[in-house]
């Protein structure tokens, strides 16, 4: 196996964790080199990857590592191709240390985020594999684009709650906020499908899973160069918070029937009022969106 350098960018908050150190030195033990950045105010993810750049050019990065949630990865992923060129490819793959709360996306890549020694080596060791990047408003997102009322409340939930309570916090945040429950009205357009109406939840899948595992968008694949779309409207007959309920507990799968799904390249979602977004679980709000597909725009371990 040959000698990788692997750069940890990696979240402040999780600086002091033990079982981080262990598997920064259990890495480096191997042969690796593992050379650490800690974040600590916002701004710091740009600057270090700005430098994780200048240094490639004169002691090769292999690997940058992500050690946060999913918004650390989003973060350090659009830094990075805000500071190349339009189009071009980064120097080195990407890969995921999953120190967050959900850890959406390295669930789908099958890491388990209580064993970070093994998802540290997964980074020295896996195949680096073209990875698709979905992209809003010139935002890209690794994961999942979601908007709605479930949206809001898998941005709202108590990260305390969800550590108790697990998928269970978002079903709990939901029946807790279900008065302020109202539809969303949107026209959607795609290459060739155009659907307009009032929705409960809204997603734009690179990736299956967000809001603590919930499977949104689940024949969602990560290089096949398409997006998912999945449109849950708005019911007439009363049933929000039954059909809530379910795609917070089981997933769109639980909810065929009541779902539209659609594979995209691209398209465009005009609503009535400003509206909240997640990119990976970073908010954006606005009114016009154009979403479209950046087809193996990264390298990834996975």
């Amino acid at each position: 196996m040959d000698k990788q350098h692997l750069r940890l960018i990696l979240n402040g908050k999780s600086a002091g964790r033990n079982d981080v150190r262990e598997a920064v030195d259990a890495v480096r033990s191997m042969g690796h080199e593992v050379s650490v950045r800690t974040t600590y105010e916002p701004g710091d993810i740009p600057r270090l990857v700005r430098e994780a750049l200048r240094d490639h050019a004169s002691e090769r990065i292999d690997t940058l590592v992500s050690g946060g949630g999913d918004g650390t990865l989003n973060e350090v992923v659009d830094a990075t191709l805000h500071e190349l060129g339009e189009g071009e490819k980064p120097p080195f793959a990407f890969a995921v240390l999953p120190l967050g709360t959900a850890n959406d996306f390295a669930g789908q890549i099958d890491l388990d985020a209580d064993d970070i020694l093994s998802c540290l080596r997964f980074a020295a060791r896996a195949d680096a594999k073209p990875t698709d990047i979905g992209e809003v408003n010139g935002c890209v997102f690794v994961n999942m684009a979601t908007g709605g009322f479930g949206t809001r409340v898998t941005s709202e939930t108590d990260p305390s709650l969800k550590k108790v309570l697990g998928g269970a916090a978002y079903l709990f945040t939901g029946l807790q906020r279900f008065s302020e429950l109202a539809a969303c009205e949107a026209r959607i357009e795609t290459e060739d499908f155009t659907w307009e109406g009032a929705f409960l939840a809204l997603a734009v899948g690179n990736g299956q899973r967000a809001g603590g595992g919930i499977r949104l968008c689940p024949r969602a694949k990560l290089d096949d160069g398409f997006l998912d779309l999945t449109i849950l409207p708005f019911p007439t007959s009363g049933r929000a918070i039954d059909l809530l309920t379910m795609l917070l507990d089981s997933g769109a799968e639980g909810l065929n029937n009541a779902l539209i799904q659609k594979k995209v390249r691209k398209l465009t979602i005009q609503t009535q009022e400003s509206v909240q977004f997640n990119l990976d679980g970073e908010p954006m709000n606005g009114q016009s969106w154009e979403i479209g597909i950046r087809h193996h725009q990264i390298d990834l371990r996975r």
